[in-house]
């Protein structure tokens, strides 16, 4: 018992790298906190302690003023909620694109398939540029449309790359069995491939949804139908608004008629990162189960 419980002893003290490793996390995680803290400190301060720079880590004459700014405008529950079913609309169509040219391009069969990997990835080196997307999307008449802010961005070689990857790497002889028992292309990739990829199609998900809902140059192009405006372009027409607001008085912070922009901008970042903030949980057993996945595998 007693030679058990010096072992136990010494299973608990820690090395040098140990305490190391655990402040440099620690260290790191402040770092990654910090900003995020002062952000909310600073969509919850005064105009005074924003002025004289008085705001840390932690409200400085707390007030909702700028967050009521916001809300009180009539479209903006209107444009939050048609912001999450632009994002939901434009993460299924971006990985159903993905995923249709994932999977062919891991079949050996498919002729030319080292030319088209080759053609879609120089295209993440080489692009048409602004104005030739400009006018591409004009002659196609998808100005003022959902589409504009759908389909240009729809498909991301590099998530295709990621996704055809983990397609390669899943057994073979899964899908030999399969086609053994008369399954199609279609039904091995709906029945087993696809089951089996859960983990890489909800982080590629996630990378489409926060790409779309962080997406403000394209509205600002291509739209000027202020019903469809995405999220990230209604809170910059308010932060416009209210520094226009600022310059015709003189910039007077105190006079309290208006709200400091970067209040409104600490704000507008609170509103487009907390509803990703919320979905991750959701998305984080996926993550998991691929880690558990791989260690067992390995």
């Amino acid at each position: 018992m007693v030679s058990m419980a010096s072992s136990l002893g010494k299973k608990k003290k820690m090395s040098v790298a140990d305490i190391v490793i655990i402040v440099f996390i620690v260290a790191l995680s402040f770092t990654c906190i910090v900003p995020f803290l002062y952000m909310i400190a600073l969509s919850l301060s005064s105009n005074e302690a924003i002025i004289s720079q008085k705001v840390g880590l932690w409200p400085v004459g707390f007030t909702l003023e700028t967050y009521k700014t916001i809300l009180s405008d009539v479209e903006m529950l209107y444009t939050l909620g048609y912001s999450i079913l632009l994002t939901v609309f434009y993460t299924v169509v971006g990985m159903f694109l993905t995923i249709c040219g994932a999977y062919p391009l891991t079949k050996k069969r498919l002729m030319g398939r080292n030319f088209i990997l080759s053609a879609l990835v120089f295209t993440m080196y080489f692009s048409g540029g602004l104005i030739p997307s400009y006018i591409l999307v004009k002659n196609l008449g998808m100005m003022n449309t959902v589409w504009s802010l759908v389909l240009p961005g729809a498909m991301s070689v590099f998530n295709l790359i990621i996704l055809k990857t983990f397609f390669t790497n899943l057994p073979e002889s899964l899908e030999e069995s399969a086609a053994i028992d008369g399954c199609s292309d279609l039904g091995i990739l709906m029945k087993i491939v696809l089951p089996l990829s859960l983990p890489s199609i909800a982080t590629l998900s996630l990378f489409y949804a926060v790409d779309r809902w962080n997406g403000f140059q394209d509205a600002l192009f291509y739209i000027t139908d202020k019903n469809l405006y995405p999220m990230q372009m209604k809170l910059y027409q308010i932060i416009s608004a209210n520094q226009q607001l600022d310059s015709q008085q003189g910039g007077e912070g105190s006079a309290g008629s208006f709200i400091v922009p970067e209040s409104l901008k600490a704000a507008s970042v609170m509103f487009t990162t907390i509803p990703i903030l919320l979905i991750y949980p959701k998305l984080q057993k996926y993550f998991v189960d691929g880690v558990m996945t791989g260690a067992i595998k390995g």
